[in-house]
């Protein structure tokens, strides 16, 4: 699991990219318009960070996290490390290969490598609203060599020769997020060759036809989290709008409302032109918003159900802006599970200075098709820790990690060495406070009926 950082402010910024609209301020009360605006920015906060991460890594040449622009991979193979923090909550366990695609103009292929038995591997599908809308790798489509066609809102065409499975975005720019298994440092090299294998395509090119004529080019609104976490948030859902297919029929009701606000696909939104009683309502309710998911966070303790289909989230925004705040691009819980904690069994904050111990029985022991592992993140950034032997993760493929006699396991939270006896099974904590997470891959269902349980970290 992992998300973008997100901090709340107020910087100036004119945001003057989109199409000019005209709607009535008269239509909407004071009292209505803050309503709309808490449950807008709660629709519109996963829209709003995944743009973050696409203007960051498709549309910026300046950014650090830069991958070439649309329809470019770029693989990741070494495990994330405390100076990396471009995310937080890294997965450590799988380096990325990234991947944006446009699909405006034509349809995309993914091509993947004949991928061996024992290494995991999968390629996420996210839309704009950070939708799970599909699923390629070792649990889906197995190891095997293969070419999945993916397509946007617009096409209509038929299947094309040597395609073996086509998926459908409901937007027209998506990622990819794919994972391999990374098996220690050593295992590097192995894993390079299978993502070399990895390749996105367009389908002019695929098919070795001639392409469509280019889409019309963008001006795409410079990231100001600031600003898109304030009043103006509505100019940049208005942007991402105009990019999604008509209002899924769930929608077409909120989307009315919304618009009693200046809430419309390519819509331009002017916050100055609002009276000051609509703009302090707005404002109001965008701070309404921020504290009904900062409370949400607080009560979430599990990914299960917060990452999915449309379907799977059977419309509650709330939860798709609670995994966006806690663990953008989180897979959903059939392919794997986050289950996490920043509370000891005293019901106090985890802190470095205390150790802690997580026991499994052997009948405890995470139960995964592939694998699981657990990670530590200081707080409140949410970054890995550094420490003295360089350990980042723990799990079932650390290499000397010790089992009790009768097939237990013991793995120690502490800021200090436990002990030369126990350093084995030593996760390195922050001094301060932290949480940690431990992922599932393949997860059985007994973990989602609530059979199994994450054992609470006891004070030792």
């Amino acid at each position: 699991m992992h998300r973008v950082i997100t901090r709340f402010g107020t910087i100036a910024l004119s945001l003057s990219f989109l199409a000019p609209g005209a709607y009535s301020q008269d239509t909407v009360s004071p009292e209505e318009a803050r309503g709309i605006a808490k449950d807008a920015f709660i629709y519109a906060y996963p829209m709003l960070f995944n743009y973050k991460t696409m203007y960051e890594q498709a549309v910026d040449p300046k950014s650090k996290s830069y991958v070439g622009g649309f329809g470019k991979f770029r693989n990741y193979s070494q495990p994330y490390s405390p100076e990396n923090k471009d995310i937080v909550t890294p997965n450590n366990d799988t380096p990325y290969s990234w991947a944006w695609l446009d699909f405006r103009r034509e349809p995309w292929v993914l091509t993947v490598p004949r991928v061996p038995d024992e290494r995991y591997y999968v390629f996420q599908w996210i839309d704009l609203f950070t939708y799970n809308f599909a699923y390629v790798g070792s649990r889906t489509t197995g190891n095997g060599a293969g070419h999945y066609l993916f397509a946007g809102p617009n096409w209509h065409g038929e299947t094309p020769k040597g395609v073996d499975k086509v998926f459908r975005s409901e937007t027209d720019f998506i990622l990819t997020l794919g994972r391999t298994a990374l098996n220690g440092p050593e295992d590097v090299k192995s894993m390079q060759a299978v993502q070399k294998g990895y390749r996105v395509t367009p389908l002019s090119a695929f098919e070795h036809d001639h392409a469509p004529a280019a889409a019309p080019k963008l001006n795409f609104p410079v990231w100001n989290e600031a600003k898109a976490t304030s009043i103006d948030f509505i100019a940049y859902l208005n942007f991402l709008l105009q990019f999604t297919q008509p209002p899924a029929p769930s929608e077409a009701e909120l989307m009315r409302r919304f618009a009693k606000i200046g809430i419309a696909p390519g819509r331009r939104f002017d916050a100055s032109a609002l009276s000051p009683d609509m703009k302090q309502s707005i404002a109001a309710g965008v701070a309404d918003g921020k504290a009904a998911l900062d409370d949400a966070m607080k009560h979430t303790t599990s990914s299960y159900d917060l990452f999915g289909t449309r379907d799977d989230l059977k419309g509650n925004y709330l939860t798709r802006a609670v995994a966006a705040a806690m663990g953008i691009y989180g897979n959903t819980k059939e392919e794997a599970v986050y289950v996490g904690t920043r509370l000891g069994a005293d019901h106090q904050q985890l802190m470095g200075s205390q150790p802690y111990v997580v026991h499994f029985d052997k009948k405890e022991l995470p139960p995964a098709r592939f694998f699981w592992s657990m990670a530590m993140y200081d707080l409140p950034g949410r970054h890995l820790v550094a420490n003295p032997i360089k350990r980042y993760s723990i799990g079932d493929r650390t290499k000397g990690i010790k089992y009790g006699a009768d097939g237990s396991l013991d793995i120690y939270l502490q800021h200090a060495s436990p002990g030369a006896d126990k350093e084995s099974n030593w996760l390195p904590a922050p001094n301060g406070p932290y949480d940690v997470i431990a992922r599932i891959y393949g997860p059985d269902p007994s973990v989602f009926d609530g059979t199994w349980k994450f054992p609470v970290p006891q004070k030792r």
